[in-house]
């Protein structure tokens, strides 16, 4: 995410903004805070979402989905 991040905020024209980072952001701290506190299955189900957040909205690959 950092390495998107990054490579996307270099660019001339910046597709996306800070904004849309944040629920990865958030969501991979949760995810850590839940699996240190004995709920592995919870937390890769954490990390499963956020996952599936950019690969849906940020678009890493240029997939075209739908």
């Amino acid at each position: 995410m950092v390495v998107l991040f990054l490579h996307r905020s270099t660019q001339d024209e910046p597709k996306d903004t800070l904004i849309q980072y944040l629920p990865p952001a958030v969501g991979c701290a949760i995810a850590n805070y839940v699996g240190n506190h004995g709920q592995g299955p919870l937390s890769a189900a954490i990390v499963v979402a956020v996952l599936a957040y950019i690969v849906l909205v940020l678009k890493p690959f240029d997939l075209k989905l739908w």
